[in-house]
């Protein structure tokens, strides 16, 4: 790698300019965020867990209308459009596909036939050397600082572990929002950084602006904090009223919430009730979910897209890294990307010019 170009092998895998990748986050990573931060030098990622079934296409259409670089979309097996997720990334020969666990090695052995790079995302180094066992081409590692689901492990702990555990590019994520954080993973051994919460704070991102407002004024890291209360996983939000009140809630207002989440989120897909029940037997089987987390698992999509599509921050959840608390300003993705480029390039700089001084 080069200080100055910044281009390691993941700007080669993707097609990039700077090693820098925008997450896929559900109802967020749409075809206007995507084509910004490709055409900024990063790489994109559509989030296809929250596009409506048949309307896949439409929008790998609308990003390649707004931009002609390369980019990706991310799917969950369990999604009942996961299969035409997956055909359309195929026929429109996306660059990659990001996922959680899910995917078995004869699908991934199918993406990677079409020459499409597979890179999941885990938390775990145990998950990572199972993920490249099953043929992923990269690896994703978030920390416990990212936003949504999310572990325990701090990435300063969880990144050198996974780059100890596996031979395929690593890209870390959780905690990053500018150009030291990016030099920081560079100088770790990574290949790259991926950021959801910095672009989500962008002027192309989709959040309405009271919600983005709300992210804009915190400034306590601690007010970010991990919760069980929305869906039965770990997941790092924003501290509001609702959270706190579903914290409270008792077993029967739990379940009254989780099964009014299953009925909106039953409308918005199209599920028949026997899909939604085959979907829910599968998480349980193959995810490890337990009866209680399979029951709330609509919860997390449906409250997030109070916040995140209606603009009502209070009556939603807020998912959200630790980096919210450290982003003081929106700035276009071009600004985003060439600000944490020139930073990082210059912290490189820095300690190349220390080096060679020591040496002397």
């Amino acid at each position: 790698m080069s200080p100055a170009s910044l281009h390691t092998v993941l700007c080669d895998l993707l097609g990039c300019r700077y090693p820098i990748v925008q997450t896929a986050m559900g109802w967020v990573a749409d075809a206007k965020l995507v084509a910004a931060s490709g055409n900024a030098g990063a790489f994109g990622f559509l989030a296809g867990a929250t596009i409506a079934p048949g309307e896949v296409e439409r929008e790998i259409l609308r990003v390649k209308a707004l931009s002609d670089r390369p980019f990706g979309i991310n799917f969950h097996m369990f999604q009942p459009n996961a299969d035409e997720v997956i055909e359309m990334a195929i026929r429109h020969r996306l660059r990659a596909v990001s996922y959680g666990r899910g995917p078995d090695a004869k699908m991934i052995g199918k993406l990677k036939a079409a020459g499409v790079v597979c890179m999941p995302t885990v938390g775990a180094a145990k998950h990572a050397a199972k993920a490249v066992e099953l043929g992923a081409d990269v690896v994703t590692v978030q920390g416990g600082e990212g936003g949504g689901h999310t572990g325990g492990t701090p990435t300063t702990l969880l990144l050198p572990q996974v780059l100890d555990s596996v031979s395929v590019p690593v890209v870390a994520a959780g905690g990053f929002f500018d150009g030291r954080g990016l030099a920081a993973a560079l100088a770790y051994g990574a290949a790259g950084v991926a950021m959801g919460t910095r672009f989500l704070m962008s002027a192309e991102s989709p959040v309405p602006a009271p919600t983005l407002e709300r992210y804009v004024k915190v400034r306590d890291p601690a007010s970010i904090r991990v919760s069980l209360a929305i869906d039965g996983l770990p997941q790092r939000m924003i501290d509001n009223d609702l959270l706190l009140a579903l914290e409270k809630a008792g077993p029967l207002r739990r379940t009254w919430l989780a099964l009014a989440a299953a009925r909106k989120w039953q409308a918005r897909t199209g599920m028949r009730s026997a899909q939604m029940l085959a979907t829910a037997w599968r998480a349980m089987r193959e995810q490890d979910y337990s009866a209680a987390q399979t029951l709330m698992a609509a919860n997390a999509p449906v409250l997030i897209q109070r916040a995140m599509v209606e603009g009502c921050p209070d009556e939603g959840v807020l998912p959200s890294g630790q980096a919210a608390a450290a982003i003081r300003a929106i700035e276009s993705c071009e600004q985003i990307v060439a600000g944490m480029a020139a930073q990082a390039q210059a912290r490189l700089a820095a300690l190349a010019g220390a080096g060679l001084a020591a040496a002397a």
